[in-house]
């Protein structure tokens, strides 16, 4: 019985993991929309399960002299997922983090623009838009450059 019950919930985790991934995969899709020419992307897709009230933080370096493009989807729609950019000191992590750019400031904008003029480690939060009332959604970062 512990083998069946075993087995039944290894089943179930495998099947749930397959169906997250293919999520994510669909919402990568539809982010891919913004990273478009003149932009290309850094190819990394940057991916997370987050459900109401929880953040997803990815971490990244923008290089100096380089405008970057980053779009963030979950779901179908425009502006599920909102984003925020901190600048983060990698030398006193406890310091805290000067916020570069906030979407729900841009109208819950889906993806925006950076110029950079100097080499910066950044931190990339995202959380579901709370208007839009969604249970959980995969996040979806994508990180674009101009050639």
């Amino acid at each position: 019985m512990k083998k069946i019950l075993a087995l039944l919930f290894t089943f179930t985790a495998i099947t749930f993991a397959h169906q997250a991934s293919a999520q994510c995969d669909s919402v990568a899709g539809v982010c891919g929309k913004f990273i478009k020419a003149p932009f290309v992307s850094d190819g990394q897709a940057y991916r997370a399960l987050v459900l109401p009230n929880q953040e997803a933080e990815f971490r990244t370096t923008f290089y100096a002299g380089t405008t970057y493009r980053l779009a963030a989807c979950s779901g179908k729609g425009d502006g599920n997922l909102l984003f925020n950019v901190y600048s983060e000191n990698i030398d006193n992590p406890n310091e805290q983090r000067n916020p570069i750019f906030l979407s729900a400031e841009h109208k819950d904008a889906p993806y925006w623009d950076f110029k950079v003029t100097t080499t910066v480690d950044v931190v990339i939060t995202a959380l579901l838009n709370p208007k839009t009332g969604a249970a959980s959604g995969c996040a979806v970062l994508l990180v674009g450059f101009k050639q």
